[in-house]
């Protein structure tokens, strides 16, 4: 007799759970488009900041670090802090912040060390960013969100389906498929559904509800998201090749060569952003890079 599985939650019911989540990046969208605007003062940009106090302790700590000349030289409320680190610093760090607090504990059963999908997103988003800046095909910032948020899905399920994972690899490693494909056959949906879903429900901008959508096949992808899809598809063969915080699906990256020829990203050029993405991602976290908790 074949052992009897507990069914899996609906996929309404486990995006019903991540919305109840106090610690959503429903945020984001808000605060981008307040960085963005030129008629948005600091006092303004501190508001929004101040909803989450989290995220306003990690600007001001960010803000003092000696990286940004906090020594010796404190700033003491957020609009000192916002001046001092500028807009394009204060939006990496609310996104990678808001991002990577998602709770997710060691008995999820995704075989992830503590700061694993921080890490992961951080370069795949820095090397999306770093070949946005290169062909000046895509806005910087919105490839450096797209590379952040993507995969949000996944932690999705860690979450709340982290006890199916054991049949997902089971099903996986039978079918030599891939991981998406797994989650399809055991939970009868995939993270990235899972992640365009929300990041609709968050009032995220339609072109990264697509890209999170058609991650997986951006042949079906609506024309206007092909441009940020292609850059996201170079970016995570990028993230994957670093190496941080890759997870067991991320070795099973299948890489769309006739997406990278169409959109001409060479060898040349992925091996250059690479070094570039690799720096960078250095610079933000340090030892923290390979291993450890990241706390925000």
């Amino acid at each position: 007799m074949q052992p009897c599985h507990p069914r899996p939650p609906t996929i309404e019911d486990v995006c019903l759970l991540a919305l109840r989540l106090p610690c959503s990046p429903a945020l984001l969208p808000r605060l981008s488009e307040a960085l963005q605007s030129e008629s948005s003062s600091t006092d303004e940009i501190g508001k929004i900041i101040q909803i989450d106090t989290a995220l306003a302790s990690s600007t001001l700590r960010l803000a003092n670090s000696a990286f940004f000349g906090g020594a010796g030289n404190a700033v003491e409320t957020l609009e000192q802090a916002i001046l001092r680190l500028g807009a394009k610093e204060i939006y990496r760090l609310a996104a990678l912040a808001l991002i990577g607090r998602w709770p997710v504990s060691n008995k999820s059963g995704c075989n992830w060390e503590p700061g694993d999908f921080s890490r992961h997103a951080l370069c795949c988003a820095i090397a999306t960013e770093v070949l946005a800046e290169s062909t000046e095909r895509v806005d910087p910032q919105l490839a450096y969100t797209a590379g952040l948020t993507h995969e949000i899905g996944k932690l999705v399920l860690a979450h709340s389906c982290g006890s199916f994972f054991p049949l997902v690899r089971a099903c996986q490693q039978a079918r030599h498929c891939t991981w998406e494909q797994a989650e399809l056959d055991v939970l009868g949906y995939e993270h990235a559904e899972v992640g365009a879903r929300l990041l609709r429900a968050w009032h995220f901008p339609e072109i990264m509800v697509a890209t999170a959508e058609f991650q997986h096949r951006p042949a079906e992808a609506p024309v206007p998201a092909l441009p940020l899809l292609a850059h996201l598809h170079a970016g995570r063969l990028i993230a994957a090749s670093m190496g941080p915080g890759i997870s067991e699906d991320g070795f099973l990256f299948q890489v769309n060569g006739h997406l990278l020829r169409e959109w001409n990203f060479t060898t040349e050029l992925l091996e250059e952003a690479m070094l570039i993405a690799l720096e960078r991602a250095s610079q933000r976290l340090g030892e923290k890079l390979l291993h450890g908790n990241i706390q925000f």
